[in-house]
């Protein structure tokens, strides 16, 4: 979820490398340029959701959700409306560079419902997330 240079590229790779990927960003218009760009480079198994319910529905269980959005509280609103449609079991890793405490209160947090939070962050800009 979140599909601004990091996301998008990220998701493209992971794609690229055989995995089937859904994507989905509060932007519809992200979405779509993110699945026309994996359509022109190689029809790469990538599913656009325009909608977090249908996001989540596309996702085997238990879920795995990787979110790529600005730091502070956009990954808390993110959380709020994944957490919604997802069960025990599941797992939300947040690959943006969060303040390490902003992490912990949010393992804390999803825990009582039985859902999984990893603070993992991802560098290396659009070349690192691409290649």
């Amino acid at each position: 979820y979140g599909l601004a240079v990091m996301g998008q590229n990220f998701a493209l790779n992971m794609a690229e490398h055989g995995f089937k990927v859904a994507v989905c960003n509060r932007s519809p218009s992200k979405v779509d340029t993110t699945v026309a760009r994996a359509k022109d480079e190689g029809d790469l198994p990538i599913v656009g959701c325009k909608e977090i319910a249908d996001f989540c529905s596309q996702l085997s269980k238990p879920r795995k959700v990787v979110i790529l959005v600005q730091a502070g509280k956009p990954v808390d609103d993110t959380i709020a409306l994944l957490s919604e449609h997802m069960e025990k079991g599941d797992v939300i890793i947040d690959g943006g560079n969060e303040w390490f405490p902003n992490s912990i209160r949010r393992a804390e947090e999803l825990s009582s419902k039985g859902i999984h939070f990893i603070g993992m962050g991802i560098s290396g800009g659009e070349e690192g997330a691409r290649n």
